[in-house]
C-alpha cells in the first residue's frame, strides 16, 4: 500500500512521491518553536505528529533529512528580552534550553539540523533572497527604510490559504510579524531597526535592521534543504501568513515549486476551549509532569488523535493514557513469561496475525493513528485471550514481541528500563563528557556515533548527558 497524505495545498488525499526517491533522503521542514516562552502542550501536539510522520516514513524504508528552525528573533523574542532588560541572545537560551529537555521528555527525536534565526549565515542568506526579489520587482524599499513583498506581484499568494485575494481589501503594508486575513497587505522582509529593538540589528545594503519572521524560514529550509523540499510541517495557525509567504518568497527567488507537500495539525484545546493563560488551561510539558504523570503517557495522549482532528486535552484524557500503556505493559510482561517457556503446545490462529500489516497501512492512510491503535488493542485481546486458555506458545509470544518493537520504534511508548549499561558504552560516554568540557565538538561526534553503533544513545539534558538504549531507527 502507498502511503498517502492530506495535502493543505491541494485540499487531496494524494500518494506520497518524494522529488528524488532514489538519490537523496525525503527533505522535510518543521516549524519550531518562537522561543519567547517556554512551549506549551498546544506546540508539542504538532512537534509529536511531526515525529510520528518521520519514524513512519522511516519504518516504512525511507531516510528522512529533517530540519527544524529555532526563531530566536521576531517581535515577541525581542520584547521579551526588552522587558526582562537582558541581551536577546541570554533571553532566548533559557527558552531554547527549555524546548530540548520537553522534547527528549516526551521522546521526540531529534532534527538533523536546529539553524538559529540569528545565525549569521542564515542571515547573510536572508539578506541574499531580499536582493533577489528587489531586482526582481517582488520586494521594494518604503519610506520607512522597511522592505516589504508585492504580493501583487505573486499570483499563488493566497492559493494554500484557498482565498480569493480579489475579494478582500488591503490596508496597506504590514511591518508586524503577525496579522489577519483582514489586513492582507504587503509584508515586511527586512524591518528597518528602530529604538525598541535595541541592540538586535545586523548591517545590510537597505540599511540596520533584522528579517522578518516568514523569510527566516524561506532561507533556512533552501539553505539547507535545497530549493524544494518533501514535506513541510507545521501548525494550522501557519498556514496564513506565514507559509502562505514563505512560499511567495522562496518561488519568488528560485522560479521552482517550493514544497510538493504540505501537512498541518489541527489545534489542541483544553476542555473543549482554546488554551489561554487567562482562562486558567494554559499548560507546559512540567505542567503536566507536576500533576503526577509522566512523559509518556502525555506523548500518548498527544499522539492517539489523528492530526488533523482537534484533540481535546483533559486529565480525564490523561488517565486513559495512563490505562492504555498499563494494557500494553502488562500485554508486554505476559508475552515475555509466554515467550521464556521451553514447553511448545497447540497454536492457535493468533500467531499468524503477527504477519499481518494493517497497523503499518492504517499509517500509511494520512497517519490514520486512530485506526493503527485500534489494531493494536485488537491485537492485545486476541493474544490474551490465546494466553488465558494456553494456546499462545513460547516461538508465537516471540513473533509478537518482535512485531511490537517494529511498531514501537513508530510509537516509543514502551516503559523504559534500568538495562545495565555496558562497560565499553560507560568509558565512551565518559571520553564524550571530557571532549564536551574541552569544547572538542568534532571527537564528541565521533564517539557519539561509536556509542549509536553498539545501540545507545547519547541524550544531552542541561544537567548531564544520559545514556538510552536505542528504541527507533536512524
Amino acid at each position: 500500500m502507498a502511503i498517502r497524505f492530506f495535502n493543505t495545498y491541494s485540499r487531496e488525499i494524494e500518494e506520497f512521491e518524494p522529488r528524488d526517491p532514489g538519490a537523496r533522503p525525503v527533505r522535510m521542514y518543521t516549524c519550531g518553536p518562537t522561543v519567547y516562552s517556554r512551549a506549551h502542550i498546544g506546540n508539542f501536539r504538532a512537534y509529536v505528529f511531526e515525529d510520528l510522520l518521520q519514524r513512519h516514513l522511516e519504518l516504512r524504508g525511507y531516510k528522512v533529512h529533517r530540519v527544524m528552525n529555532i526563531t530566536d528573533v521576531e517581535d515577541k523574542t525581542i520584547r521579551g528580552a526588552r522587558e526582562a532588560g537582558t541581551p536577546l541572545q541570554k533571553f532566548t537560551e533559557q527558552f531554547k534550553e527549555a524546548f530540548f529537555e520537553d522534547a527528549h521528555t516526551l521522546r521526540i527525536k531529534g532534527a538533523d539540523e536546529y539553524p538559529a534565526a540569528t545565525d549569521q549565515r542564515y542571515i547573510n542568506r536572508m539578506i541574499e533572497m531580499i536582493s533577489v526579489l528587489i531586482s526582481k520587482g517582488l520586494a521594494y524599499q518604503a519610506d520607512d527604510k522597511s522592505v516589504y513583498f508585492r504580493i501583487n506581484r505573486f499570483p499563488d499568494y493566497g492559493k494554500l490559504a484557498h482565498f480569493d485575494l480579489t475579494q478582500l481589501q488591503s490596508t496597506g503594508r504590514v511591518k508586524h510579524d503577525e496579522y489577519d486575513k483582514e489586513h492582507i497587505g504587503d509584508f515586511a522582509l527586512w524591518k528597518a531597526w528602530d529604538e525598541e529593538d535595541g541592540a538586535v540589528k545586523w548591517d545590510s545594503p537597505c540599511g540596520p535592521g533584522r528579517p522578518g519572521w516568514h523569510i527566516e524560514c524561506s532561507a533556512m529550509s533552501t539553505a539547507l534543504l535545497g530549493d524544494q523540499i518533501d514535506i513541510h510541517c507545521g501548525g494550522v495557525d501557519n498556514i496564513f501568513p506565514h507559509h502562505e509567504a514563505e512560499i511567495a518568497q522562496s518561488e519568488g527567488v528560485t522560479g521552482e515549486k517550493f514544497v510538493r507537500y504540505w501537512l498541518h495539525c489541527a489545534h489542541l484545546l483544553v476542555d473543549g476551549q482554546k488554551m489561554a493563560k487567562s482562562l486558567g488551561n494554559f499548560y507546559t510539558v512540567p505542567d503536566v509532569l507536576a500533576k503526577g504523570y509522566t512523559g509518556r503517557e502525555l506523548r500518548y495522549a498527544l499522539l492517539r488523535v489523528h492530526y488533523r482532528v482537534s484533540l481535546n486535552f483533559t486529565w480525564e484524557g490523561m488517565n486513559e493514557a495512563r490505562e492504555s500503556l498499563a494494557r500494553i505493559d502488562e500485554w508486554l510482561a505476559r508475552l515475555r513469561e509466554v515467550a521464556k517457556e521451553n514447553v511448545q503446545r497447540s497454536t492457535s490462529n493468533a500467531e499468524h496475525s503477527t504477519e499481518k500489516t494493517t497497523f503499518e497501512d492504517a499509517l500509511d492512510d494520512d497517519l490514520n493513528i486512530s485506526a493503527a491503535l485500534g489494531f493494536l488493542f485488537e491485537s492485545i485481546r486476541e493474544t490474551n485471550r490465546a494466553m488465558d486458555q494456553n494456546e499462545l506458545d513460547a516461538a508465537s509470544a516471540s513473533a509478537w514481541l518482535d512485531w511490537w518493537k517494529r511498531i514501537d520504534t513508530v510509537l516509543d511508548v514502551e516503559a523504559e528500563t534500568d538495562a545495565a549499561i555496558p562497560h565499553e558504552v560507560a568509558q565512551l560516554a565518559q571520553q564524550r563528557e571530557n571532549a564536551r568540557r574541552e569544547k572538542n565538538w568534532k571527537r564528541s561526534d565521533e564517539l557519539r556515533e561509536r556509542i549509536a553503533a553498539l545501540g545507545w544513545e547519547v541524550r544531552d539534558t542541561k544537567a548531564a548527558s544520559k545514556l538510552t538504549r536505542r528504541s527507533g531507527p536512524g
